[in-house]
């Protein structure tokens, strides 16, 4: 990352990090789901895992978000891409196009391969490191019958090459969301540990507010 912010902002968003990046052990499932972003990696993990036979399905769902809005193709169009590149077959890739959020890319899969009477029982979600906790916990509320486990493309957060500002403004949304997601009946509950939280509310203090919910 580029040094664009200052080295204590950094600290506590190595914090945040650390609570939300979940990766679990993975066994053979009946789906892949990844879910879109503007991180392209996502999509080369995916691809990554299908050739490893973790299943022999791939969905990338996600249509246009916060960060994508001004993309001319859809985030599922951009991954399939990605992942067709990498080597996935059409025949082993599903688009879904029209979510919105984390939700929307569970519900809107969910409706999509059960119209193509695709059964499920187990399943890996495919995501930015920081958003595997939270993609664990929207999916297990969301789609509580499949077994889920998460899964990200190693970057540590040293090189996690994107906009700084805008890679801690993205986390303290979504450790908030964590919460505020939970009470609202979106995601089960997963605690955040106080030092998490404390790192959270300096950082809003400290203007990384863009994307919380007021």
């Amino acid at each position: 990352m580029q040094p664009s912010v200052d080295a204590h902002a950094r600290e506590l968003a190595r914090v945040v990090w650390d609570h939300l990046v979940q990766s679990d052990p993975l066994t053979r499932a009946d789906v892949i789901l990844a879910l879109g972003s503007h991180d392209t990696r996502v999509a080369v993990h995916a691809a990554r895992l299908w050739h490893e036979g973790r299943a022999p399905l791939v969905v990338m769902s996600g249509g246009r978000g916060k960060v994508t809005s001004d993309w001319t193709r859809t985030e599922a169009s951009v991954f399939g891409r990605v992942a067709r590149e990498h080597g996935v077959p059409d025949a082993a890739l599903l688009l879904e196009e029209t979510a919105t959020n984390t939700g929307e890319n569970i519900t809107a899969s969910r409706r999509l391969l059960a119209e193509r009477g695709v059964v499920v029982d187990r399943g890996i979600l495919v995501a930015k490191p920081y958003m595997t906790r939270r993609a664990l916990a929207t999916a297990r509320c969301q789609w509580p019958e499949v077994e889920w486990a998460a899964s990200a493309p190693e970057v540590g957060f040293d090189a996690f090459d994107e906009d700084e500002r805008q890679f801690i403004e993205l986390m303290v949304g979504d450790l908030q969301r964590m919460v505020v997601y939970a009470e609202r009946g979106f995601q089960v509950p997963m605690p955040v540990p106080d030092v998490a939280w404390a790192a959270y509310e300096q950082l809003v203090r400290l203007g990384y507010d863009r994307h919380v919910i007021r």
